[in-house]
């Protein structure tokens, strides 16, 4: 049961659906075996304003408010999350972060260029040590003049390897999140070297990769934010980079149900569709509940961002639940499919997997259940 939606909202939804029933669901079983989706999607991303939605139209956005961006995350979830996760990175982490924190020489700069899909982003955050525990991070930028020296590594960056720029949090000071600092380093920086993620359970069509960093030089107006606020600058990506990840997961719980209804009244058994079975039933309408749950959870993060008002616990909420309802409704559409959910020629076997790492990036379901009891009780069990 959806709330009613605005006469723009419901044309943003209803675009972003034909967009994805168009040009992703033919297409992603096939990106899915190759391990890559096809990068002609971007710019088309971008000409339907999907790589700027709530960016300001004078640096190349396309406005609306974050309910619709959360729409059209739904919608490209529902089709392929590789594809969803290119806006959520390039959009939700990278150009949003522009928005919020960058100079105006850095908005000209990057932003038309990732709103109209001319160029992607990447969050070059996570390290091969430190994964939940971002802020004793290692990758260091030290000061060489009026330039600065990055050296390092990193892991699991989506859109690594298709990146035009990555948004990089190095340390420049003393260990803990006071001491890091974020800088936009163009990758075909002298020195960036990217390498290639393969073999992943699922978001196989997405570029997740490892970077390196051998004494990258950029100039300080590469900076983004002030000298030791780079951690500011991440969680306040993350906070809403979750809302994104709910939405996907509310897309990929809707396509599970959707397969799975559409099967149990085809499939028949005992003399009759698997539909008129109990337990059948019973599994639909487990996960007609967890698609609903997770979706008005996630429409009240966005809600709250649009109005202003504090959201962080609830994006933690949302992204806690999302998560885990997707993998339990894949869970169900593979059980409703029975053997015939376990070859890639119906698409449940990739909800799961795909929904799998839901629950482990931008917080694993561990940290944002110590984040809502933090927020509850007032201490800090981390």
């Amino acid at each position: 049961m959806d709330l009613e939606l605005t006469e723009e909202q419901a044309a943003v939804r209803e675009l972003a659906a034909a967009f994805t029933d168009r040009e992703i669901v033919p297409f992603a079983a096939e990106w899915d075996r190759a391990e890559s989706i096809d990068l002609g999607i971007v710019r088309k991303l971008g000409d339907l304003g999907f790589l700027g939605l709530t960016l300001p139209e004078e640096h190349g956005g396309s406005g609306g408010d974050h309910l619709a961006y959360c729409l059209v995350l739904e919608e490209l979830g529902r089709g392929d999350s590789s594809v969803r996760g290119v806006v959520s990175v390039s959009l939700g982490l990278v150009a949003k972060s522009v928005n919020a924190f960058g100079t105006e020489e850095q908005k000209r700069a990057w932003l038309p260029r990732l709103c109209s899909g001319e160029a992607l982003g990447c969050f070059a955050l996570t390290e091969p040590g430190t994964g939940s525990d971002a802020a004793n991070l290692t990758t260091r930028a030290e000061r060489d003049g009026d330039d600065w020296l990055l050296s390092g590594a990193k892991m699991f960056i989506t859109n690594g390897t298709w990146a035009d720029v990555a948004l990089v949090f190095a340390r420049t000071g003393g260990p803990g999140h006071r001491g890091v600092t974020a800088f936009l380093v163009p990758t075909d920086a002298p020195g960036f070297e990217r390498r290639l993620v393969h073999g992943k359970l699922g978001l196989r069509g997405q570029a997740t990769a490892e970077l390196s960093f051998d004494r990258v030089r950029v100039p300080d107006g590469a900076r983004l934010g002030e000298v030791g606020e780079g951690f500011k600058v991440a969680m306040a990506a993350l906070a809403k980079g979750r809302m994104s990840v709910a939405a996907g997961c509310v897309g990929i719980a809707q396509a599970s149900l959707d397969a799975a209804v559409r099967y149990a009244g085809e499939r028949e058994q005992f003399g009759k569709p698997i539909a008129a079975h109990q337990l059948v039933q019973e599994l639909l309408a487990d996960t007609a509940v967890d698609v609903d749950a997770a979706r008005l959870l996630t429409w009240r993060v966005a809600d709250l961002i649009d109005r202003g008002l504090p959201f962080a616990t609830e994006s933690s909420v949302a992204k806690l639940y999302a998560s885990e309802a997707a993998v339990r409704c894949a869970n169900n559409a593979l059980q409703v499919f029975g053997g015939y959910g376990f070859i890639d020629e119906y698409p449940v076997g990739k909800y799961l997997r795909d929904a799998r790492v839901m629950t482990l990036y931008e917080g694993t379901s561990q940290i944002h259940k110590l984040l809502i009891g933090r927020s509850l009780t007032g201490v800090n069990a981390f």
